[in-house]
């Protein structure tokens, strides 16, 4: 049923190919979540960035001096410009022989946030097991683990959790 949607891709941090589909996220810095798409395996995450951001150009527009902290997979001039042009100031890891970026140095700090909350999706919440069998229920399952952590989130803020994206206390 997934036929059309999931499709073969590569990951290079696995080193291993894998069938079915890619989860794009874009959160705060406290790992709240912002914006998701799924998308094929097949498709650049380049593109996949530039769609999520033309479908929610107000929510960007809203918001002045947005830094998108990314991996060297967004490294691209036209997307560097694209990002320019609505705003938003791309801090990603350079590539080998392209001289070090600004502000580098504190991507490593950033890149463990980044980890750790799709940790918590794949560990706490089992993104991975998700039971989808069509895309439309694959895409709410994704969602329920997505709101069911920003839930989290958002109650650990108004309760003044020293960790607001630990889900500890509502994992029973």
């Amino acid at each position: 049923n997934m036929a059309g949607w999931a499709q073969y891709g590569y990951c290079a941090s696995h080193s291993r190919f894998f069938w079915g589909l890619r989860l794009y996220l874009v959160c705060t810095p406290t790992g709240m979540p912002i914006m998701w798409e799924l998308a094929s395996a097949k498709i650049g995450e380049r593109e996949v960035l530039s769609a999520m951001l033309e479908v929610d150009a107000d929510l960007v527009a809203a918001r002045a001096g947005i830094l998108l902290i990314s991996d060297k997979g967004f490294a691209s001039k036209p997307l560097e410009r694209e990002l320019l042009d609505q705003g938003i100031e791309l801090l990603r890891p350079s590539r080998k022989r392209e001289k070090e970026r600004y502000g580098e140095p504190m991507l490593k700090k950033v890149r463990q946030l980044i980890e750790s909350v799709n940790d918590t999706l794949k560990g706490q919440l089992d993104l991975e097991q998700h039971g989808g069998r069509t895309f439309e229920s694959v895409a709410i399952r994704v969602a329920q683990r997505i709101l069911a952590m920003a839930a989290g989130i958002w109650h650990n803020n108004k309760l003044g959790a020293p960790v607001t994206r630990s889900l500890i206390a509502y994992d029973h």
